[in-house]
């Protein structure tokens, strides 16, 4: 799965906001509070998006119904895993000192270590 454009990003996530199946207008309202974009701009990421398999376009009469095909969570994980194999040659450990020594707060990694043990049982 290839790694979204921050644009697209952003339409995709107004869309992973939503519930299925979306109409422009709940993706329009939920982009406007983080990033407006032009009507046209909009309807382009939709098509892209749909393009690359992350939705289907589905008419309705005149109207478009917009249904997410990757969810949020597959979509997290794998670039997740992209993002350590790039920057840490897909070492855990290396990414975990990263982590550690990048300023996160004290509570933060308390909830990771917590979620950590969790997996393990």
């Amino acid at each position: 799965m290839k790694r979204l454009p921050d644009g697209e990003l952003e339409v995709m996530q107004a869309v992973w906001a939503c519930e299925a199946p979306v109409q422009r207008e709940e993706i329009e309202k939920v982009i406007s509070q983080t990033h407006p974009m032009a009507l046209t701009t909009l309807l382009t990421m939709l098509t892209r998006l749909s393009e690359k398999g992350f939705i289907r376009i589905e008419k309705n009469g005149r109207r478009s119904q917009y249904i997410p095909l990757v969810a949020q969570s597959e979509y997290r994980a794998q670039q997740s895993r992209s993002f350590i194999d790039r920057m840490f040659d897909g070492s855990m450990s290396d990414f975990a000192a990263a982590l550690c020594e990048s300023g996160i707060p004290d509570e933060d990694l308390a909830e990771l270590q917590k979620m950590l043990e969790k997996m393990r049982k």
